[in-house]
């Protein structure tokens, strides 16, 4: 049997061609929105991106934590940071985002289980983290890869 995480990230890529094609228009739109608010700024891709995932346990978006936490490690967010992360949601949400947390590990263990997480969906340029970010600053504040 296919772990759900592996399901959820090969079912992705068909729905967002099947997306593409039907809704062309809402689908261009929100990816340049998307690729504009995540854009680095005043807080790091790797910040938002955690934002992004404590309000997806909170509001219990299963597609939505799968691909922040593909975006957290991305953004070279570390699998303690995405876990503590996950933790504040509980916090702040309770007992609804407490039990979504086995999503995230789920979403960690597949994506870790693989060098490097490739795009795996047809919006993947849209999405895809700026190249300048590797030189951001790391979890000791020094910038690097």
């Amino acid at each position: 049997m296919m772990p759900e995480a592996e399901r959820f990230f090969r079912q992705w890529e068909k729905d967002m061609q099947m997306m593409q094609k039907e809704i062309p228009a809402v689908a261009r739109g929100f990816g340049n929105f998307f690729q504009s608010v995540m854009a680095e700024g005043a807080l790091t891709v790797r910040e938002k991106e955690l934002i992004a995932l404590g309000i997806s346990l909170a509001v219990r978006c299963k597609p939505c934590i799968n691909l922040h936490v593909e975006k957290c490690l991305k953004a070279g967010a570390t699998r303690e940071q995405i876990l503590e992360a996950a933790g504040v949601a509980v916090m702040m949400q309770g007992g609804p985002s407490f039990t979504h947390v086995p999503e995230v590990i789920r979403a960690l263990e597949h994506l870790e289980s693989k060098k490097a997480p490739q795009a795996r969906w047809g919006l993947a340029a849209r999405f895809r983290l700026p190249a300048t970010h590797e030189g951001a600053a790391g979890p000791n504040g020094k910038a690097g890869k």
